[in-house]
């Protein structure tokens, strides 16, 4: 019987060494570089494909704006502490620190390189 073991979404990228350096020496990610246009970035079971477009329609469109939203089991705030040092020197505007949301997630939240919205999150337990 077949089963899904994970989904890596595709990240669209203008560049993809920058992209690329964003993701393993800001967020920590480890990462493979395929081709000239595309890429593999993972970080404990969680991972996405960074892919390169030279199309720079495709980012204006409003329907372009990608997300992504990592679970974390346990630990977002220390995950956070520890990344911090490098999130700090990202253009004001691109982080936003760890919050409770309404729906039960604590939470923070970065915007790469290309807009892209990223999600770190785990449930709040009583």
């Amino acid at each position: 019987m077949a089963r899904l073991n994970q989904v890596t979404p595709f990240i669209p990228c203008r560049d993809l060494d920058r992209a690329f350096a964003f993701y393993t020496e800001i967020l920590g990610f480890q990462g493979l570089k395929f081709t000239d246009d595309y890429a593999y970035v993972h970080r404990e079971g969680a991972a996405l494909r960074l892919l390169q477009l030279d199309n720079d329609a495709k980012f204006a469109s409003e329907h372009a704006q990608q997300s992504a939203y990592f679970d974390v089991a346990q630990g977002v705030d220390a995950l956070y502490a520890s990344l911090k040092d490098k999130l700090d020197t990202l253009p004001e505007g691109r982080v936003r620190a760890p919050f409770n949301q309404d729906y039960g997630q604590r939470e923070f939240h970065v915007i790469d390189e290309d807009v892209t919205l990223l999600f770190f999150g785990e449930a709040i337990r009583d």
